[in-house]
């Protein structure tokens, strides 16, 4: 099921914008907030726009900024944890140390201190997201690092002359990239609530561009009117997918992890 809705989420992206281009700065006021019909199948919204096309552009950009955002953190964690993990010794320690201050700060908070430097747009909150939540990933590659270096290969292949350069590099970077890949499919459901937040606070898109989290902050009085889809359909297009993509990366966390599925069975 995860698979059919992320599967359909992707393809919705991909075809809907070009076959159906939208105007960002395009305003009817006389077809504000009509509810769920036909013509409009989520209604539209406080400017008389249709909130199905908005909605898609919406989630275009909220998967823009959750999958680039996940390889920017993916590749800082990797690139620290790995330097963590195979110098060791002091290096290690420190590392880590610099590691637990960083992730003592709220990403939030760090997240809109990186974008209050800028103009609002996709790229400062990719920057914001992917700055701010590389921590994890370099936890795990760490650790997985530090129970690949006691393999009998690696004993080899430094008692071959191989430096430790080339060890990290053919050896212990191909060994932690699964659970890497892991960590960033996982991270991209998180970047998207980011961004949304973000966005919802009047920090991360333009108002004037389709945002998920712009939407349901500017459908905050219609609700009050009475007015209930334009907060539902873009609430159920950031919840739906990211769940649906955080279903997917625990398929794969069981495949990768059998045997920790059995003791979890167990």
């Amino acid at each position: 099921m995860s698979a059919v809705l992320v599967a359909a989420t992707v393809l919705a992206v991909l075809v809907v914008p070009p076959l159906f281009p939208l105007d960002q700065q395009a305003v009817d006021l006389a077809a504000k907030l009509q509810p769920p019909s036909l013509q409009h199948p989520f209604g539209t919204d406080e400017m008389g726009r249709d909130l199905l096309l908005r909605c898609v552009y919406g989630l275009r950009v909220s998967l823009l900024v959750g999958v680039v955002a996940a390889l920017v953190a993916t590749v800082v964690g990797i690139a620290v944890g790995a330097a963590a993990g195979a110098l060791g010794g002091t290096v290690d320690r420190l590392v880590m140390r610099a590691v637990d201050v960083f992730a003592s700060v709220p990403h939030l908070l760090m997240g809109i201190f990186i974008v209050a430097m800028f103009r609002p747009g996709v790229w400062p909150v990719v920057a914001s997201v992917g700055l701010t939540h590389w921590v994890s990933t370099a936890r795990i590659v760490r650790a997985e690092v530090h129970s690949l270096r006691g393999r009998p290969y690696l004993d080899a292949a430094v008692s071959g002359g191989a430096s430790r350069w080339r060890v990290t590099v053919r050896h212990l970077l191909p060994g932690v990239l699964p659970q890497a890949g892991l960590a960033a499919v996982l991270m991209v459901p998180h970047a998207i609530w980011h961004e949304s937040a973000l966005s919802f606070l009047g920090l991360g898109i333009p108002a004037h561009q389709a945002s998920l989290g712009t939407m349901v902050e500017a459908a905050r009085g219609t609700l009050l009117a009475g007015a209930w889809w334009p907060t539902l359909w873009p609430g159920l297009f950031i919840i739906v997918p990211t769940l649906a993509i955080a279903g997917l990366a625990g398929a794969w966390r069981e495949r990768i992890n059998p045997r920790r599925r059995s003791e979890l069975m167990l």
